[in-house]
């Protein structure tokens, strides 16, 4: 797996608290207090489950990584502003209330090198569509990221980057964004949401929602070797006052339209491999999420 963050983080790697001390948290106060300092290396594991109600901010250069599939943390979120090289990894998020103190399950603004590897990140579609904030959020100039191996399950709308059709400024040229070998289920739209970024979808999984991709102002998807099934609009541009673009290979819609104005992204820099649109149910269904043994 150290591999795969080596291969998809577009700008050089993601070490987080490689290096640092080495500490397990199993409290709310005690994980936000290894996890505050901005600057020192720490890699924190999280053993079982935490609960709370306000979003904890982590500093650069963390590792947060849970012990195993037992590992949740619900009814807050982790924040992270102004923070570079921060992994969350083989965690389960979910519950997490729109809004301060709460805000999205993982929130990431004005942050480059973040890398979100297996997890497991829900609320529920029982609530209202603005109840629980964002899944996955990224915004406010953030750059050099990567979502691998998640399980983005049960709600509304999953993961939006750039908040704003106004923020063209602080985003364009940045949200450089890998969404690779992730599941898509039972989630409404944003799956992302991409305004004025680069994003590359691929080995991806699609199951149930209205719409998936949405390209908008200005934007470029490169979208490959994915899956969408009881999806009804796929690969789209609407509701901006500009649209966005994708280029799109080996994809099977299921139904679900691929419409998004044709783009220029056609290849990345850096090497990836593509499991082909026939495989990708079996390689991903039931291994994305908090599935790792890490402890």
């Amino acid at each position: 797996m150290l591999a795969l963050l080596a291969m998809l983080v577009w700008n050089g790697g993601t070490t987080g608290g490689a290096g640092g001390k080495v500490v397990t948290v199993s409290t709310y106060a005690d994980l936000a207090a290894a996890v505050k300092d901005e600057t020192a290396p720490v890699t924190v594991y999280i053993k079982g489950k935490i609960t709370g109600t306000e979003k904890i901010r982590v500093g650069s250069n963390k590792s947060i990584l849970g012990l195993d599939s037992t590992s949740t943390i619900t009814g807050f979120g982790l924040f992270l502003r102004a923070a570079n090289n921060v992994i969350i990894r083989n965690l389960a998020i979910s519950k997490v209330r729109t809004g301060d103190p709460g805000g999205d399950a993982i929130g990431v603004q004005e942050s480059s090198n973040v890398w979100i590897d297996h997890c497991d990140l829900s609320s529920d579609l029982t609530s209202g569509k603005d109840y629980y904030d964002g899944l996955a959020d990224f915004s406010h100039g953030s750059d050099w990221l990567t979502v691998s191996n998640t399980l983005f399950h049960d709600h509304f709308k999953a993961s939006l980057v750039g908040h704003s059709d106004n923020n063209g400024g602080e985003d364009r040229g940045r949200l450089h964004i890998t969404y690779a070998n992730n599941h898509f289920r039972n989630i409404n739209s944003r799956m992302p949401l991409l305004r004025f970024g680069t994003a590359h979808v691929f080995n991806s999984y699609f199951e149930g929602g209205e719409t998936a991709v949405n390209t908008r102002m200005g934007a470029q998807a490169l979208v490959e070797s994915t899956v969408f099934t009881g999806v009804k609009r796929a690969v789209l541009s609407i509701d901006s006052k500009e649209v966005g673009y994708a280029v799109t290979r080996d994809l099977v819609l299921g139904g679900a339209t691929d419409e998004a104005p044709r783009g220029t992204l056609t290849s990345v820099p850096y090497k990836y491999s593509l499991l082909g649109s026939g495989n990708v149910k079996a390689a991903v269904v039931g291994k994305a999420g908090n599935t790792l043994k890490l402890g």
